[in-house]
This record gives C-alpha cells, sequence and structure tokens, in this order.
C-alpha cells in the first residue's frame, strides 16, 4: 500500500482518511460484500473524532464504493470505484505536488537571478569605482644616462601641459622626496613617481624615453628661461 504522506494536498482530514480507505478496499483488503470497521475503529486508528470518520465514510458512500446497511453496518459495494477514486484523487495530488514543485522552482530560480542581478551590480559599481581611482595610484618610472632632461628642473619640463601628469614624489637612494617644487632637478637614477590616467603615464614614457626633446618643451623651456 502506498501511503501519500503530504497532507497539506488534501483539502480536509476526512479526505485523506476516504482516500487512503479506497486505496485499502482497490488492493483487496477487504472484498465486495465485506463489512467495514465500525466508525468508531476507524476513529481511533486515524486518531480523529467520529464525525470525522463519519463524513470520510460519507465520501465513500457517496461515490459508490460502500453501501450503509440500515442497522447492520457498512459494506463494500464497488473495488472498481475504489480503485477509480483512489486513481483519480493519485493523479490530482501528482498534478499539485508537480504544481508545487514547479512554483518552487521558479521561486528558487528568481532568487538566483536577484542573486546574479546583486553581483552583476556590485562588479559594476566596483569595476567603476576603480576606473574613477585608478589614475590616483602613482605610476613609476626610472631616469637612466641616456634621459634627455636629466639636470633639468621639474618646473622647467612643464610635465602637466605635456601629459597631463603630475610628480608626487621623487626617491632618490635611499630618499624620498614628497612633493617636490619646481626647482627640485631630475637625475642619474631618479625614480619618478606620478599620477594620472594610462593616457598620461605613455606620454610620460614617451617623453623621458624619447631621444629629442619636445619641441614644445624647447619652446617652453626657453619661455620660463626668458621669464
Amino acid at each position: 500500500m502506498s501511503t501519500i504522506e503530504d497532507t497539506r494536498l488534501y483539502e480536509s482530514r476526512y479526505q485523506q482518511i476516504a482516500v487512503e480507505m479506497a486505496e485499502k478496499i482497490a488492493e483487496g483488503w477487504y472484498e465486495v460484500g465485506d463489512r467495514i470497521t465500525s466508525r468508531s475503529t476507524i476513529a481511533t486508528t486515524f486518531h480523529v473524532s467520529p464525525e470525522t470518520a463519519r463524513k470520510a465514510m460519507q465520501v465513500l458512500v457517496d461515490m459508490g464504493i460502500v453501501t450503509v446497511k440500515q442497522g447492520s453496518g457498512t459494506y463494500v459495494a464497488s473495488r472498481e470505484k475504489a480503485q477509480l477514486y483512489f486513481e483519480r484523487f493519485h493523479d490530482s495530488i501528482s498534478i499539485a505536488q508537480t504544481r508545487e514543485q514547479i512554483v518552487d522552482a521558479i521561486a528558487t530560480q528568481r532568487r538566483n537571478l536577484e542573486n546574479l542581478a546583486k553581483l552583476l551590480d556590485d562588479l559594476i559599481a566596483r569595476n567603476a569605482r576603480d576606473h574613477n581611482t585608478s589614475y590616483l595610484k602613482p605610476h613609476d618610472m626610472k631616469i637612466d644616462s641616456n634621459c634627455n632632461f636629466i639636470g633639468k628642473s621639474i618646473g622647467e619640463l612643464n610635465i602637466w601641459q605635456q601629459t597631463g601628469a603630475t610628480i608626487v614624489a621623487i626617491k632618490r637612494g635611499e630618499e624620498t622626496t614628497i612633493s617636490p617644487g619646481p626647482y627640485e632637478r631630475v637625475k642619474d637614477g631618479d625614480v619618478l613617481l606620478f599620477v594620472g590616467n594610462d593616457l598620461s603615464r605613455q606620454k610620460m614614457l614617451n617623453l623621458f624615453n624619447s631621444p629629442d626633446p619636445n619641441p614644445a618643451l624647447l619652446s617652453e623651456q626657453s619661455n620660463i628661461t626668458k621669464f
């Protein structure tokens, strides 16, 4: 005998009892013409009130599965109808269970999509923050003996005008000069720390690694000298 455990799918307790009784009849626990256990016994077996047991038996009477003989008791009337009733109810429960599983799956999928959307939003926000602050992270560039600007002051180089970068420190051996002034001169072996976006970084590399000074730079240097 298969037992349908999920009582949430029954409309009421007496309906569950009626289905289980029909299943017993369909499986041959009772033959046609056999007298069914009294309502008080059913109430005790299923731990329900006599009224609930009466309602369960009335369902079987209404379905033509059992018949009541006045003063004698309740008797099995049709095994086929019991089988049909049980199968029909079992099918309806299977449909209800499948529907419930689908609803649960949809709810789970919705939660997963919401979590995915949140993760995507967090990723986009984090990427935007990194992009907006990346130019604040100092780049470094070492000056070697081939640099054309050795001995030049920061003021003469017009770094910001030419590259958009800002020199924030110069490391020279064990010493680091923070926020060097315009008269600080570039020396061989210096490490320039500067901030700026990727384009500014590339311009700095191009400027200091160029074999010839930028004509615009020379013009600016000339103006500074005259000033």
